[in-house]
Order: C-alpha cells, then sequence, then structure tokens
C-alpha cells in the first residue's frame, strides 16, 4: 500500500474526495517528519510509536579498495509496534 492507495481507501471510507483525502495522508507524514526533525517522539494509541534514535560515527570499509574509513553519526527515525498491532498481525 502506499500513499495514493491510503488516500483511495480513506475517501472511500469517510465519504471525502481522494484530492482531500491525499491531502490529509500528506499532512500526516508531514506532521510526523516535522515532529521527528524537531527530536520528539511521536506516539500513537493502538499502531506505534516513532522515535529519533543517534547512531554514532564508527569505522567501516571502503568495500571496493578495503581502505578504513570513517561513516559519519548520524540521525535515524524508528518504529515500534504498539501491542494492538503486534496482535492483530499475529491473529
Amino acid at each position: 500500500m502506499n500513499n495514493n492507495d491510503l488516500a483511495d481507501k480513506l475517501a472511500a471510507d469517510h465519504g471525502a474526495t481522494k484530492a482531500d483525502a491525499r491531502k490529509y495522508v500528506d499532512a500526516v507524514f508531514a506532521a510526523i517528519a516535522d515532529a521527528a526533525a524537531k527530536g520528539e517522539e511521536v506516539s500513537i494509541n493502538g499502531f506505534g510509536k516513532f522515535k529519533v534514535k543517534d547512531t554514532p560515527a564508527r569505522e567501516g570499509r571502503n568495500p571496493a579498495t578495503g581502505a578504513a574509513i570513517t561513516i559519519a553519526a548520524a540521525k535515524k527515525l524508528t518504529f515500534t509496534v504498539a501491542k494492538a498491532t503486534k496482535d492483530k498481525l499475529n491473529g
């Protein structure tokens, strides 16, 4: 399922136009991304939790040459599934 499929489902279930539903879907994901950029945790009851985690700088190898390189520290967005969603997935 992609953003368009999600918007189509939302429009069909709630009697909205597909254009409006697409705006809502885009707005939800934009709000999650904005909160994550600020370092905030986004918790959606019954679905899961988005958190920003820091990955430290580390040593790696260039696969082409084998030379040692330093991989820079970065931030990543992680998702933890809520128990209700896990239960739904596992029947």
